[in-house]
Formats: structure tokens, sequence, C-alpha cells
């Protein structure tokens, strides 16, 4: 009598890696009871802006002593305007280990230099959307000469709904309306109305511009340095715009 066959068995998950852009949050300042009312206050400007985005909490600029930064509170607080961090990068070894123990595993870039940090305690586990600190290499740069790629839509962007440019300028070709996002590796073109959010050099790309034909964002960011709309009074607002960086300033410039 044969026995009986074997029943397959299923994988219950898989683990790849990949590469997702963050957010870094640069703390200037150690004291959450200062940094989480600004945050509320940029919210009110800009409502939607990153709520609910996982985010990293850059530590390079911080002048306090480690064991003067409440971690643990930092995270509550920030979580409680529902802002999500998932982990840190730069700090001294002290200051990342500490961070560490507040449940902000330290972080590297994809393909950068990972360094060594003290462990006092088993680290704790990664949240789920922070696959980066484990992703693959970025692709390599383009060869000289060779042009960036370019995504296309040919529609309007609607409320609700995101756009993203991987390693890749965006051309919208319609209306990028209230409550919608657009995101550019490289340059972020808007051949409509923008009034969005508009976020172009995606990758640290000081370099990228935004151009739009009907500017009136809700938000505009190159390289993580952001504008919201109550701080655009120098921009030509409802008019062909180009948005580029002058070291860490926007400079708004009628098109045309």
């Amino acid at each position: 009598m044969s026995a009986p066959a074997a029943q397959p068995r299923f994988e219950p998950f898989r683990l790849r890696g990949a590469n997702f852009n963050l957010l870094v949050l640069r703390l200037l300042d150690a004291r959450p009871e200062v940094i989480v009312p600004a945050l509320g206050d940029q919210f009110r400007r800009a409502p939607g802006f990153l709520r609910f985005a996982p985010i990293v909490i850059g530590l390079d600029d911080i002048a306090a002593a480690p064991h003067e930064v409440d971690f643990a509170r930092l995270v509550a607080e920030l979580r409680n305007i529902e802002i999500m961090p998932i982990g840190t990068t730069g700090g001294t070894p002290e200051m990342k280990s500490l961070a560490q123990s507040a449940g902000l595993p330290p972080l590297r870039a994809a393909g950068g230099r990972e360094e060594e940090v003290p462990v006092q305690q088993p680290a704790p586990q990664p949240p789920p959307q922070a696959p980066a600190a484990s992703a693959e290499p970025p692709p390599p740069p383009l060869p000289e000469g060779m042009a960036r790629p370019t995504m296309v839509v040919d529609t309007s962007v609607r409320a609700g709904q995101r756009v993203w440019a991987q390693n890749a300028d965006l051309i919208v070709t319609g209306t990028v309306n209230a409550g919608a996002e657009v995101i550019a590796d490289g340059n972020l073109h808007v051949y409509g109305a923008l009034r969005g959010r508009a976020i172009a050099g995606g990758a640290d790309n000081t370099d990228a511009r935004v151009f739009a034909l009907n500017f009136d964002p809700e938000l505009v960011s190159i390289a993580g340095y952001y504008a919201v709309r109550e701080g655009l009074t120098e921009a030509p607002i409802g008019k062909p715009v180009q948005v580029r960086l002058i070291g860490e300033s926007m400079r708004f410039d009628k098109l045309g």
C-alpha cells in the first residue's frame, strides 16, 4: 500500500529588497516640546503633508549631548501627530545606540557605507515600511550625454492620487488637482495648473527643477527643501513659474 502523497507546502511570506524614497527630518533642536509644535504648525498650513508618512530622523545637526535627547518621548509625540518615525541616520555611535533603544534603528542610504553601531541590547526589528536599510544599490549614473528617462502622464492627477517618476523626469500634461501629489527624482513639468503637492529631486538631486504653467501649489519641494502655500509670498502665483534651489533657498522665476 503506497504512502499518501505529501501535501505541497506554501511559503507564508517572501522578503525582497527594494528602493524607497524616505524624507529625512533633520533635527536642529533636541527638544520634542519645540520640534513637535513646529511640525504641527506646518500641518495646519498644508493639511495632509507628512500625514502617516514614514520618516527618518537625521541626527547630524544636533548639538546636544546624547543623554539629553529624549528619543522615546520624541517618537511618541510624532506618532500622536500622525508622523511615523522608522529609524535614524547620522549621529554619534552613542546617540544612535540610544535612539535604537527607543525603537529607531540606524538606517543607511541604499548603496551607502554601512557603519558600526554599538548595541547595548537586542535591536528592535524595523517596521515593514523600512526596507531601505537593506535596499538594493541605486542604478548607476547615466553615461555622459545620455538623457534622463521621462515619464509622461497624459491626464490630470486627481485628489488623493500620487504619481512618482522613479529615477526619471515627470511630465504631466493636465492639471495636478488639490490633494494630489506628483513626485519626480529628476525634474517635474506640469503643463496644466499645479494645485497639489509637487516634489522634485526626490533622490537628493539639488539640481532638479519644477516647471508649471499655472503655479498655485499646496506644497513644493526640491531635494527635501520645501515651502507651503502660505510661504510663497514671493512667488508669482497663477503664472508660469520655474522653481530651483540656490544653496538652501528656493527661487521662483517667472517663465516667458
